[in-house]
């Protein structure tokens, strides 16, 4: 099989991680595939936000928690690193570009034996009060959207496989 295809193909959304953090190195590999995401017009006017801090990840899932009525077992499968993907919210390619960014750090973490998760609450709720001082303090700017997060670390366990549903490709030649 084709290795790219291999590399699709073999993702899973991870929701078990050890508590060990990735290497600074595998970081680096996973940000720059991210950057290296297409962009509407090439305008490239993301901001990629790394919380490596275990207590600050655990401040921000709080805050969502409450904003969003959650128990209080949410905090993103406790990640070891959260990488967060904003963009400005007058960018009508914003949420595009941001997912296109984050396919790109979830085929890299994949490649790299480091399990991945998107985490999607945030889009919506950014401009909670008590949302959006946490945001500011992670110097995310105040006009932009968390379109959505990845929860990255080294898997605890491997993910089932999921069978794909059948005719969803259709042909008009």
């Amino acid at each position: 099989m084709n290795e790219i295809l291999q590399n699709i193909v073999s993702r899973r959304s991870v929701r078990d991680f050890k508590e060990e953090q990735i290497k600074d190195e595998e970081l680096r590999l996973i940000l720059e595939a991210g950057t290296y995401a297409p962009s509407g017009m090439n305008k490239q006017s993301w901001q990629f936000t790394v919380v490596q801090n275990k207590e600050k990840i655990e401040l921000l899932a709080k805050v969502i928690r409450e904003a969003l009525g959650r128990d209080a077992g949410y905090n993103f499968y406790a990640p070891p690193t959260l990488i967060m993907l904003s963009n400005d919210k007058d960018n009508t390619n914003g949420l595009a570009d941001c997912a296109c960014a984050l396919e790109n750090i979830f085929l890299m973490a994949n490649s790299l034996g480091i399990g991945s998760c998107w985490i999607n609450q945030l889009k919506t709720i950014c401009d909670k009060e008590e949302v959006r001082e946490v945001l500011t303090g992670f110097d995310i700017p105040e006009n932009h959207i968390v379109w959505g997060m990845a929860a990255i670390g080294y898997p605890n366990s491997a993910p089932k496989i999921h069978e794909r549903k059948e005719g969803v490709i259709k042909f008009i030649k």
